[in-house]
């Protein structure tokens, strides 16, 4: 399996060059709204896209994938709220494992569900350890994991759970 992206961030991250990531909700963007900002993306230099939400409810990841590969060639990683929020279409996927929460769906169960068909994928694989941190409002994410974010002003708290 290829490791084109994440090569592609080390090498950045050792040059000490800013990588510059797009996170596209496909329930969020309307496909008549695609070419637009994808122009933007490509004039900006965008390094690669993020794609997925905490809640897929308009199945148009697919389609949002197909948009943009006609368009541009920029990688594009899943950003996957759940283990339904796969395609092949995809460069790649952010393997996410929540942990500033304890929901054990979120930290293993969904890896278990995803893992065949992660394995047969061409999709390369991001391992990421991910933090929810308050900023001051409730979020679609706090609510569909059912989890608490680490207090803004805990930063020991943060230090701790990525360390750990």
């Amino acid at each position: 399996m290829s490791k084109r992206i994440y090569d592609q961030f080390l090498q950045a991250r050792q040059s000490g060059k800013k990588q510059f990531v797009v996170l596209i909700d496909p329930d969020k963007l309307r496909l008549g709204n695609m070419e637009k900002v994808l122009e933007l993306a490509v004039e900006a230099q965008v390094d690669a896209f993020f794609i997925g939400g905490s809640l897929i409810v308009n199945n148009m990841l697919d389609q949002c994938l197909e948009s943009i590969r006609d368009y541009c060639d920029i990688p594009m990683v899943l950003f996957p709220g759940n283990s339904f929020q796969l395609s092949y279409r995809a460069d790649g996927i952010l393997f996410l494992s929540l942990i500033s929460g304890r929901n054990p769906d979120l930290l293993i169960g969904n890896h278990v569900i995803s893992a065949p068909y992660i394995k047969l994928s061409p999709l390369e694989v991001l391992p990421t350890g991910y933090m929810l941190i308050d900023g001051g409002t409730a979020t679609t994410v706090t609510y569909m994991s059912n989890t608490m974010p680490i207090p803004a002003n805990k930063e020991d708290i943060a230090v701790c759970t990525a360390v750990a």
